[in-house]
C-alpha cells in the first residue's frame, strides 16, 4: 500500500535501498516494533511538503 501512496517516490523493497540510506532499514524496523502505525490510505501532504521532499539531513528532525 505504501508504495503507491508516498507522493516523493522515498519507499524502496528492500533489495532496491540505495547503498546511501541502507542504514534506513534498521530504524524502520524499530519504529515499525515500536507501535508506529501503517499508512493504508493517503493522506493530504503536509502544507510544507514540497519544501522537505528534496532536503537531505531530515534524521535528526525525527521525534519517537
Amino acid at each position: 500500500m505504501c508504495i503507491p501512496e508516498c507522493p516523493v517516490n522515498a519507499i524502496f523493497a528492500e533489495e532496491d535501498v540505495p547503498s546511501n540510506q541502507v542504514h534506513m532499514i534498521a530504524l524502520n524496523v524499530e519504529l515499525a516494533r515500536s507501535g508506529w502505525p501503517s499508512i493504508t490510505k493517503r493522506k493530504i501532504p503536509l502544507p510544507d511538503a514540497d519544501d522537505w521532499k528534496d532536503k537531505t539531513g531530515k534524521l535528526s528532525e525525527l521525534t519517537r
